[in-house]
């Protein structure tokens, strides 16, 4: 496999940081920095990952610092990092005590990588978004949050369960906050190209969209400390891909609306289209009245928090 030159820079070297550093790195994608404040832990896991590189079979290089400068020129940046959650923590209790991380990390960001795109993944993810580009003064098309991918491959797991069929078979939307108010668009959520609504009986729909809200919460507590890892970084992963492939990809994320959905100056989970130079399109989905009722409670639900930064 031949060495990519991009360079995607991953701040935070917690567990989210740590694999998607790995998929990024085993794909072949891009050379990844990996920056943590904390000791030397980014060192650490950056040696571990580039001795797995002869098995693993890729060619591209990894180096673990604590120096904003070795992110200098990147391509990506993917911010991750930020406090954990903890049991009985909503994401909105994060707000004050992440507001000041992703402040520093957002003007180091805007003095070594000016012209990167910018993923950002720390909780509350929507109000940490909407901070981080106010912080850089960045073009919404370059600085957006991972949202809606994590939630609505959440809803396909466990709509697949229910259903018996493979996953690939379920297509979603999930629209508005990624957190308690998210929106699941299941007007248009098909199976097979059928509406899920003639398939699965409404109880059993109600059940299912509520342990997909619930889902991060429900691995938070089983896990006893930290939090989800493995499907946050691949849908995090998806983006980059689409972003340094130029797919214009259809992908759900966390976008500053200029008046789609008739909201404007908020960061909130939206359909987009990804491609090279970021996000090159917002795409307007229709909504039953249900669902743009709860968009909009969403919408209001980020503003509150917004409010506290």
């Amino acid at each position: 496999m031949e060495r990519s030159t991009f360079k995607v820079s991953i701040i935070g070297a917690g567990s989210v940081g740590a694999t998607l550093a790995m998929r990024v790195l085993e794909s072949g994608i891009a050379d990844v920095v990996l920056l943590d404040l904390f000791g030397n832990i980014a060192k650490g896991k950056a040696l571990d990952l580039l001795d797995a590189a002869p098995l693993a079979g890729h060619e591209n290089n990894i180096i673990g610092t604590d120096k904003y400068e070795d992110t200098k020129s990147s391509d990506i940046v993917v911010v991750t990092a930020g406090l954990a959650r903890k049991p009985g923590m909503t994401r909105e209790d994060l707000v004050l005590k992440n507001a000041a991380i992703i402040k520093d990390v957002s003007n180091n960001i805007k003095k070594y990588s000016p012209d990167a795109i910018v993923i950002v993944v720390t909780n509350p993810l929507d109000a940490m978004t909407y901070l981080a580009r106010r912080v850089t003064g960045f073009d919404r098309r370059r600085i957006f949050g991972m949202a809606g991918e994590l939630d609505g491959s959440r809803l396909i797991t466990l709509v697949s369960d229910e259903l018996k069929v493979p996953r690939a078979s379920v297509t979603t939307y999930m629209l508005g906050s990624h957190g308690d108010t998210m929106v699941p668009v299941i007007s248009s959520t098909l199976v097979s190209g059928k509406p899920l609504r003639g398939v699965i009986p409404e109880d059993r729909l109600a059940a299912i969209v509520k342990r997909t809200k619930d889902r991060g919460a429900e691995i938070v507590s089983l896990l006893g400390t930290g939090s989800a890892y493995y499907s946050p970084s691949a849908a995090v992963f998806k983006m980059i891909d689409a972003i340094l492939n130029d797919k214009n990809q259809l992908v759900t994320a966390s976008v500053c609306l200029d008046g789609e959905y008739g909201l404007n100056d908020i960061s909130i989970g939206v359909p987009c289209r990804l491609g090279r130079r970021g996000v090159t399109e917002v795409v307007t989905i229709p909504l039953d009245e249900k669902e743009k009722a709860e968009f909009l409670r969403s919408a209001e639900a980020i503003k509150d928090s917004i409010k506290l930064l």
